[in-house]
């Protein structure tokens, strides 16, 4: 199997405020063909340490693809350094200038000579066209290595890697071919998951399994290779169904879904409506499912009750109640998902009521402290949750428990109507 390793070139990516996303979108085309990448580096603008980098990438990489830094600016070395990493010229070539000229003209301006910069070609190069921008790709075989220079305006690589880059890697890759596959687990932690599913994903040779936690689930990732895509989908839907039948109903994902994916998918299938009364979630719930496309099939209303004036005036909740128990209780959540279903006529309505933090807390209840209520025709309940993190964390991981609630609550009503 191919190694490939992907160095991004810029003084920006280093900052806060930038991310190299290019070899994200560039890590899924190389994996799809059945080439690895190894190893990903983003390097300033520093000529001695990025000529350092595409060496050490080419001694050790069958594939090295550089992104950006080829921009006709002082700050923009990728050309000369890529040059001198492999011990070539730069060539000048006059019809890229031409060319040039002639685009900047169409875009209502003369070409600042600056950008003749962007004519220079290592020598033996092949020229990849850019139709997008101003700046041509190169590709260069060093010895047995593959070496492609990319421009890193995302507009620009995505269609050049399409359609000069991937054709050539393909043929170099072989018959191997990979395809991945995403299963979100829900209610069990990283360790229990692995316990469960290590004897069953270790007996698959040809699938990569990796477990990781985010902030809110466990992802199970399989990559399985085989020789084609057929096989290796078949591959991936007889592991992924095995996992799913030991882990049951903490599984709600078996390709990537997210959990407002799977709300939506199972209120559109059954036709049921539902809305939402939200306090320290402030409105996140509600966001979250009206980002998926069509929401407003099944998504009718909801309440950012943040005071407990809003809780007794929007959704009905009696201040005595609040009193009695704190608008932090099992009782509150209940009322307010009772009052939200009410007011909306929806078949079902969650709430969410608790301590984000990182004041407020007692001995009580803690920072953390939430509660989940839940109504449909025939019931309310609640549950009570204690959520590690900061003030965002909780109020994420809420959102995310509060919508993993309605889901267990649906499929169990599912359940017992079939029976």
């Amino acid at each position: 199997m191919l190694s490939a390793e992907i160095i991004a070139v810029g003084s920006e990516l280093l900052t806060p405020t930038k991310t190299d996303t290019n070899s994200l979108w560039l890590t899924e085309k190389l994996n799809e063909i059945g080439i690895e990448v190894k190893l990903k580096t983003v390097v300033g603008d520093d000529r001695a340490r990025l000529e350092e980098t595409m060496r050490d990438a080419l001694r050790r990489s069958d594939i090295v693809i550089t992104t950006g830094g080829l921009g006709p600016t002082e700050d923009d070395i990728t050309r000369p350094i890529s040059a001198l990493a492999i011990g070539r010229e730069l060539i000048y070539h006059e019809e890229l200038v031409e060319d040039l000229r002639i685009r900047f003209r169409r875009w209502g301006r003369e070409m600042p000579e600056i950008n003749k910069r962007q004519a220079f070609v290592i020598e033996g190069a092949k020229i990849l066209p850019n139709p997008n921008g101003s700046a041509v790709g190169m590709s260069v075989a060093v010895g047995d290595k593959f070496f492609v220079i990319l421009p890193g305006p995302p507009r620009e690589l995505k269609p050049m890697f399409e359609a000069h880059v991937l054709p050539d890697l393909k043929k170099s890759a072989g018959k191997i071919v990979v395809r991945r596959r995403i299963l979100r687990v829900s209610g069990i932690g990283e360790s229990a998951v692995d316990e469960a599913i290590a004897p069953i994903y270790k007996t698959y040779g040809t699938v990569e399994t990796s477990i990781l936690f985010n902030r809110s689930e466990i992802e199970v990732n399989l990559a399985a290779k085989a020789e084609s895509e057929t096989e290796a989908e078949k591959t991936l839907e007889e592991l992924a169904g095995k996992i799913v039948e030991q882990l049951g109903i903490a599984v709600f994902a078996t390709n990537g879904e997210l959990m407002e994916e799977i709300i939506g998918k199972f209120l559109t299938e059954s036709g049921k409506t539902l809305a939402v009364a939200e306090s320290c979630t402030g409105g996140l719930i509600a966001e979250r499912l009206t980002d998926v496309s069509g929401a407003s099939a099944y998504f009718m209303e909801g309440a950012t009750t943040y005071s407990n004036e809003a809780k007794t005036r929007t959704l009905d909740v009696s201040g005595d109640l609040i009193k009695a128990h704190g608008a932090v209780s099992a009782e509150v959540a209940e009322a307010m998902a009772k009052g939200m279903r009410e007011r909306a006529a929806t078949d079902y309505a969650i709430s969410v009521t608790g301590i984000a933090g990182p004041n407020g807390g007692s001995e009580e209840k803690p920072v953390g402290t939430v509660f989940i209520g839940y109504a449909d025709e025939s019931c309310v309940k609640s549950l009570k949750l204690n959520l590690p993190g900061d003030r965002y964390l909780i109020r994420w991981r809420a959102s995310q428990a509060a919508l993993d609630y309605l889901r267990r609550q649906i499929l169990k009503t599912q359940s017992e109507t079939a029976k």
